[in-house]
């Protein structure tokens, strides 16, 4: 497997626009429907909106759930709907009856913030090629908002209004600035979230093949007819390339063309339904972040008990110092006072 990689950052202007433009529109929003990708439903899950929110209720969409390990996908389901003010569906937008029953669900999650007299405010947010303006449309009844195979695509906010009593606010796609994330970060490019301009689509290959390798094996081999698997994702991918088109001159394989077809494969679900994360993997992990903050934060204490004990230590010396500067200063007064009273003595003998 590769070398980790530095933190991704893929920030285009119009989603920090979008950014802003979400918070200052929250305070009128009933309830917000984030749309997740079923795949990789944490990493797809933009931490911006929990800080945006501020409360309010989140019916969270697993979309793509076609393309998704079914049993994985429950497993997140189960884990979001144990959440505060969070409901959570498993979805796609080919099921028509259960999107037909959302805008109900949204209804009946705000409560105490729908009044009589106005529709019901919902906003709908996810980050890009999560499918939102898919569902967007099948939530309209017909084909509204502009669909693409690629992120950012829709980049202004835009309002529709159902017939149910609901208006929809839709938002750009938007990521995080940064994805500190390892993991995560390559992910969501493996499965389209981040343009495949903003970094080395080997890399992603790599990891792809790497994933494949240790969570499908047995896909690997079914797909690319092979008789076992290679040692190592490098070598995977020239296996692939060179049965799939990849195969140049004097036998050298285009590792971009390999990757790409690695890549292509799994977003399109040719290899399988997959899920690329489970929730124990993501508890295991908020674990071991927990440990490494408690650690950072007794390093960080221990750090301020070793300048402390610096800062008594000058204190101390200071004292002293002082405390010599006051006896010799006393001292010399003293000593002078002397002498003044023996000059007097003096004169007085003398007269």
């Amino acid at each position: 497997m590769q070398e980790k990689a530095m933190p991704i950052n893929w920030f285009p202007g119009h989603m920090n626009k979008a950014r802003k433009e979400i918070e200052e529109a929250m305070n009128d929003i009933d309830m917000v429907i984030e749309v997740l990708d079923a795949r990789l439903p944490m990493s797809s899950q933009n931490p911006m909106i929990q800080d945006l929110r501020q409360g309010t209720p989140v019916l969270k969409l697993l979309n793509k759930q076609d393309l998704a390990d079914p049993e994985i996908t429950q497993q997140w389901v189960e884990y979001f709907n144990q959440q505060e003010h969070i409901q959570a569906l498993s979805i796609d937008t080919n099921n028509k009856k259960l999107i037909a029953k959302i805008p109900d669900i949204a209804k009946k999650m705000a409560p105490t913030r729908i009044r009589n007299d106005r529709p019901v405010r919902v906003m709908i947010m996810g980050i890009p090629n999560v499918g939102k303006s898919t569902m967007i449309n099948a939530l309209v009844g017909k084909k509204i908002a502009k669909v693409g195979n690629e992120p950012a695509v829709t980049k202004t906010q835009t309002r529709y209004t159902l017939r149910n009593g609901i208006i929809l606010s839709d938002t750009p796609g938007i990521l995080w600035p940064k994805i500190a994330d390892y993991d995560s970060g390559y992910r969501l490019a493996t499965s389209g979230a981040i343009r495949d301009t903003a970094l080395e689509y080997e890399t992603v290959g790599l990891y792809a093949a790497n994933f494949m390798m240790v969570a499908y094996p047995q896909r690997l081999l079914e797909r690319y007819k092979l008789k076992a698997l290679p040692t190592t994702d490098l070598e995977l991918l020239k296996v692939i390339g060179s049965k799939r088109g990849g195969l140049r001159a004097g036998g050298k394989v285009d590792m971009h063309k390999a990757s790409e077809v690695m890549i292509q494969d799994i977003r399109t679900g040719k290899l399988g339904l997959i899920s690329y994360e489970t929730v124990d993997q993501w508890l295991l992990k908020f674990e071991e972040q927990a440990q490494r903050l408690l650690e950072e934060e007794q390093a960080l204490e221990l750090e301020r008990e070793q300048q402390r004990e610096v800062e008594r230590e000058r204190e101390q010396r200071d004292a002293k110092r002082q405390a010599y500067k006051a006896q010799n200063a006393q001292a010399e007064r003293e000593e002078n006072e002397a002498k003044a009273r023996a000059f007097e003595q003096q004169i007085r003998d003398e007269q």
